[in-house]
């Protein structure tokens, strides 16, 4: 089947790396993507609403095991660095839109074509991601170290230790200016490398270097989709994550159509990965 793209009235770069182009994007796209993602939603809502219980349940074993082992002082920070690790989770929603795309059949045995699928780049970039993610943990227990004398804040003071003490503000921004720099950076590398892995038969340094080019060309575009991403996710998360079980399938499906809106491979040189099965 021919391939087919999200039209936009931007323009376009010159080809890049396998004749893969990068279109640049000058006006917010979020809402369209988040249309097209919810519009996948509610064609095939058992696939997504499989994969975010799924998230919600993984959610819940992280709280329980952190407070069992008496660490709940992590349970923020790994709120957080879940973000760092949700493109990887969507990769079955990623091809669950793919299809869609293509006019296939689709359910939850063909969304796990995306992980089997150039399996061992995307595992890959999971190492990557997941090396971003344990740094990101060890960076927040260094920090509460530094700032409550080595000493971590048992569960009944987390929230006051947290966000009221003295050194609360100078703890919060801290965190918030680390964090945010290696969300940036993952997001860099993962907003198109990901999808990309799943559709094109690339390697994954290649698919690394037109994501971040893609993020470079079009930074003020994606830090908004990023900053919306996020906000949605953390709305997912209030209330016990059940918010998740929408959220997290409506972002991952908006977020093919975002590597879509961006990546033009009508011109590519390398196929289509193709189903492994009907």
């Amino acid at each position: 089947m021919t391939d087919t793209t999200i039209q936009t009235p931007e323009n376009t770069v010159d080809n890049g790396l396998h004749g893969i182009t990068i279109r640049t994007i000058t006006t917010d796209q979020s809402g369209k993507w988040l249309q097209a993602g919810w519009r996948d939603f509610k064609q095939t809502p058992a696939i997504g609403l499989t994969y975010g219980a799924l998230c919600v349940l993984a959610g819940w074993l992280v709280i329980l095991s952190i407070f069992r082992t008496g660490q709940p002082y992590l349970t923020l920070p790994l709120a957080a660095g879940f973000m760092l690790l949700a493109p990887l989770v969507a990769v079955g929603l990623y091809e669950t839109s793919r299809r869609l795309e293509m006019g296939e059949n689709v359910t939850i045995w063909h969304s796990l074509n995306g992980f089997r699928r150039n399996p061992g780049q995307i595992g890959a970039i999971g190492v990557v991601l997941m090396l971003f993610f344990l740094a990101w943990t060890r960076i927040a227990m260094l920090l509460f170290a530094l700032f409550y004398n080595g000493t971590m804040p048992s569960l009944d003071a987390l929230i006051w230790e947290t966000f009221f003490s003295r050194d609360a503000i100078t703890f919060l921004i801290t965190g918030s200016i680390l964090g945010g720099a290696l969300a940036i950076i993952v997001f860099a590398i993962s907003v198109v490398s990901i999808p990309l892995l799943v559709d094109r038969d690339v390697d994954v340094i290649t698919a690394v270097i037109i994501s971040v080019n893609a993020f470079r060309k079009n930074w003020k575009v994606l830090i908004g989709w990023a900053a919306v991403i996020a906000i949605l996710a953390a709305c997912g998360m209030v209330v016990f994550m059940f918010g998740l079980a929408i959220m997290m399938p409506l972002l991952g499906y908006s977020s093919w159509h975002a590597y879509r809106g961006i990546i033009d491979t009508s011109h590519a040189d390398v196929a289509r990965l193709r189903r492994q099965v009907p």
